[in-house]
């Protein structure tokens, strides 16, 4: 079968960023937003608080619809303008829904107890009782409904914008780089590709250009993230939050003393991935790694490019081995266009999945180009799509997963694709290839995720202060880096703060430390399954379906039985990879 290398979005709207449309579509949500503003307005009855909440989440879906479209339109093309108004048309719709939500959480707030329960006993509200109990909660800790619009509104044209101000000129970015004997113009996303060379002196050169690129335009760079973090502070500062962790904490549904727990135990294990550090460097061919040699793969005789068809049929076949609906549904997305995965210029860098609820759909961006951490990134974004494919029949609110059980889907689909290939490599050279692959994944959860959580909290509390310049985040950011991977490098890379889209990322705080969550939460689950074998796919259906109605603590001891503020549950997952790391040793010297 073959399986289209570019997405189809002409089944939402036909036209791309010209959509008549689409242009249509966003009329009319702006006129049920004013139709429902209208009906909320005064003293609202049980019925009308019912139906404004069933509303509100009708509308959200509408929005998510557009959301998704226009994030297709501005990554496949970041010179596409249109695309990018329309990015702000999305913003102030997205203000006047939030208004609303706002609003109609304060109606929850003032409800007692009694007529709480008596609202979410509704039909229409059984599903989303954990759901709306979590946004009363939110409603008392924020500001009131007039001050939280007031703000909503100011960070159309001042937090957001920042935001946006970023991406357009991270699409601008051209980056020189010598290849095939010809300087070539390369975009921040096929750059990135070729530092994930197994010929460590292209790897060189790009890190290179790429740390040339980014120090360049630091100084602009610099003003984005610091005008974001400065809009936050000031708003947390106004709800009287000390703790800069506690709106991620809370978006991601769990306690703090579960990411101390989980940070602590990956600390108390990385001198053992110290030893995997040292003999890669040795079978590099290297005294130490340098940065870009951390998740780079090791050189393989012959090594050859996978084709995008090759990876499809990979991903499906292995995937069927732990759960037929997981393949059929893959295979279901590849056949139908739900990829964008070709190589050309003028692609946003990085990789996501986007959902379209009243399709029922989900679309995946990335750029392929043959790599085994290619087929690892689609694998990655499959999991995505089908964590929203099982939760497409719930009540809106109950589809609102938090980013660290997002990523255990997606790393729990990665890890099936991962494991099947090192089983059935029969050839030691590549087996030892493949473990490094799956190793060096673990280092950047447990090491290049922990700098960017080091460096981002370190970040906002000095930003407290006053604005760094670019060379005080190089230093913060190298800082960090250097203590998150034991200084075992011989080269960091100051920029990151400027080249990692993450930390200029709006719609939601601290987009770091939720990686690190789901790799670990799908080794504990990717363990029972494999302990149960078949029998374990109703079971995980069950626990994605759960994701978005209750916290990661309670998640976690319904289906694994398991405490996640107990460092026992993160050292049995590390375990996982602490045995690969023993295989990788052990075949690495008999070579």
């Amino acid at each position: 079968m073959h399986y289209p290398e570019n997405w189809d979005l002409e089944t939402f709207f036909e036209g791309g960023s010209d959509s008549a449309e689409f242009q249509h579509f966003l009329e009319e949500t702006k006129a049920q937003l004013s139709q429902l503003e209208a009906e909320l307005e005064g003293t609202l009855s049980e019925d009308q608080l019912v139906k404004g909440l069933v509303r509100i989440q009708e509308i959200g879906l509408r929005n998510q619809h557009a959301g998704g479209f226009v994030s297709c339109l501005t990554a496949q093309n970041v010179k596409d303008k249109q695309a990018l108004m329309l990015q702000g048309q999305l913003l102030e719709i997205s203000a006047q829904q939030q208004n609303l939500l706002a609003s109609l959480e304060q109606e929850l707030a003032e409800l007692s107890e009694a007529e709480f329960k008596q609202v979410t006993e509704r039909t229409e509200l059984n599903e989303v009782t954990f759901n709306l109990e979590e946004k009363r909660q939110k409603a008392k800790d924020k500001l009131s409904p007039a001050e939280e619009k007031l703000a909503a509104g100011l960070a159309i044209d001042g937090y957001h914008a920042w935001g946006n101000f970023y991406n357009q000129a991270v699409g601008r970015l051209e980056i020189p780089f010598e290849e095939d004997g010809e300087t070539k113009q390369l975009s921040a996303g096929q750059l990135q590709n070729r530092m994930n060379s197994s010929d460590r002196s292209v790897r060189e050169k790009a890190f290179k250009a790429n740390e040339e690129a980014w120090q360049k335009e630091s100084d602009v760079f610099s003003q984005t993230i610091n005008h974001l973090a400065g809009f936050r502070l000031k708003l947390y500062e106004a709800r009287g939050w000390e703790n800069v962790l506690k709106e991620p904490l809370a978006y991601n549904r769990m306690q703090e003393k579960t990411l101390n727990a989980m940070w602590d135990t990956i600390t108390e294990n990385k001198p053992a991935f110290y030893k995997f550090m040292s003999k890669k460097a040795e079978l590099l061919g290297v005294d130490t790694l340098s940065f870009h040699d951390v998740t780079a793969p090791l050189p393989v005789e012959n090594d050859k490019k996978i084709s995008y068809q090759e990876a499809c049929d990979l991903i499906i076949k292995h995937f069927r081995t732990f759960s037929p609906e997981l393949a059929d549904f893959t295979e279901g997305a590849l056949r139908d266009g739900w990829i964008e995965a070709e190589d050309r210029p003028g692609k946003r860098p990085g990789g996501f999945c986007t959902t379209f609820p009243l399709k029922k759909q989900s679309r995946i961006f990335m750029t392929y180009d043959g790599s085994m951490a290619n087929v690892a990134t689609l694998a990655h974004e499959l999991g995505h799509a089908y964590h929203s494919h099982c939760l497409k029949e719930k009540q809106p609110f109950a589809r609102q997963y938090a980013m660290n059980v997002a990523e255990t889907a997606s790393t729990f689909a990665e890890t099936i694709v991962a494991d099947a290939l090192v089983a059935e490599a029969e050839d030691k050279q590549l087996k030892l290839s493949l473990l490094e692959n799956k190793i060096s994944r673990a280092l950047a959860f447990f090491m290049n995720i922990h700098a960017r959580f080091l460096f981002e909290t370190r970040f906002y509390e000095a930003r407290k202060k006053k604005s760094l310049s670019a060379e005080e985040l190089n230093a913060l950011m190298e800082e960090a880096q250097r203590e998150a991977y034991g200084n075992q490098l011989s080269e960091y890379s100051p920029s990151f703060w400027a080249s990692k889209l993450h930390f200029h990322i709006t719609h939601v705080p601290f987009y770091n430390f939720p990686y690190t969550f789901g790799y670990l939460f799908s080794l504990g689950i990717y363990k029972q399954a494999v302990d149960a074998g078949g029998s374990f796919e109703k079971a995980y259906i069950s626990l994605l379906e759960d994701t978005a109605s209750m916290t990661v603590e309670d998640l976690a001891q319904k289906h694994l039985q398991a405490d996640l503020t107990d460092s026992a549950f993160w050292q049995q997952a590390i375990d996982v990879v602490l045995k690969d790391v023993e295989e990788f040793i052990r075949l690495s010297e008999e070579r």
